[in-house]
């Protein structure tokens, strides 16, 4: 499962005829996280007319979870483009919201889904994209003597140290790629064990 994601938020603008398009991107992992962002630029733009969204989270060859909006538009004319963007340039855990001032000319059907791709196109074109790891969390248990030996195969493996308890040995909590989990074990040896 490989694919490509945003490393942070992007925006990008538009005007087309009259019109002004707001596009905002963002690296998302729920659908919670995705409608969060939705929110939070309804009150930042509360007098624009339309909020248009489309995210997927996980593979976008074979989506977990997709969801798109079209916030009054007409129906397909707004959400779908925006998705088919996303789809066609392989982005997943991302959500790409467009925010429409109206101008006063009417784009028609045929105007708007260009107007929401390209939109979308904007941001995807300032976007940093970085491949996606999937991501575990594992604990580890080692005796006290043998703790910071444990931490620097960690941190060596690019893993993060999420918690640290102590107690008769050390539990680290840590959250590491998943392909490296054979990795973590063999090094670890005889220095510490990660609990199943």
């Amino acid at each position: 499962m490989t694919y490509q994601t945003l490393a942070k938020p992007v925006a990008a603008r538009l005007d087309i005829k009259k019109s002004e398009f707001i596009t905002y991107a963002y690296p998302v992992h729920s659908r919670e996280q995705a409608m969060f962002h939705v929110e939070q630029l309804r009150e930042k733009y509360p007098d624009a007319r339309h909020h248009c969204w489309a995210y997927i989270i996980g593979d976008p060859d074979n989506t977990t979870s997709a969801g798109f909006d079209d916030d009054g538009e007409p129906g397909g004319t707004a959400g779908r483009p925006i998705l088919n963007v996303l789809q066609h340039k392989s982005i997943g855990n991302v959500i790409i919201i467009v925010v429409r001032y109206f101008g006063g000319i009417k784009l028609g059907a045929g105007g708007l889904t260009r107007a929401y791709a390209s939109s979308a196109q904007a941001a995807v074109d300032v976007m940093e994209l970085t491949p996606y790891i999937p991501m575990t969390q594992v604990a580890i248990e080692a005796d006290f003597a043998n703790e910071s030996q444990v931490r620097y195969i960690i941190e060596d493996m690019g893993g993060n140290i999420d918690e640290v308890n102590y107690d008769k040995a050390v539990t680290l909590t840590v959250t590491l790629p998943e392909a490296d989990i054979h990795t973590l074990k063999e090094r670890l040896g005889k220095d510490g064990r990660v609990c199943e």
